[in-house]
């Protein structure tokens, strides 16, 4: 077995890692993006959720004011 043989597979093995190592980074860095780009994408949605809500609310309290608004114009419009 000659020296060059060793060295060179040595030389191929330390690349081989490195470029490994290199590729399994860089795609952890892209997960990570896209982890944070879908979190701020759900939060956005949940926000709008939240506030359907309380606009669904609010619309039921104004809906029972307008039948009693109503049921009092009728009332005085009734009286003589």
């Amino acid at each position: 077995m000659d020296w060059t043989s060793i060295i060179v597979a040595l030389i191929a093995m330390i690349g081989t890692g490195a470029g490994s190592f290199y590729g399994i980074k860089k795609s952890n860095c892209l997960i990570a993006y896209r982890m944070d780009q879908l979190e701020a994408k759900v939060d956005k949605h949940n926000n709008v959720v939240e506030r359907m809500y309380k606009a669904e609310q609010k619309l039921c309290v104004q809906e029972e004011q307008i039948k009693v608004a109503n049921h009092r114009i009728a009332d005085l419009e009734d009286k003589p």
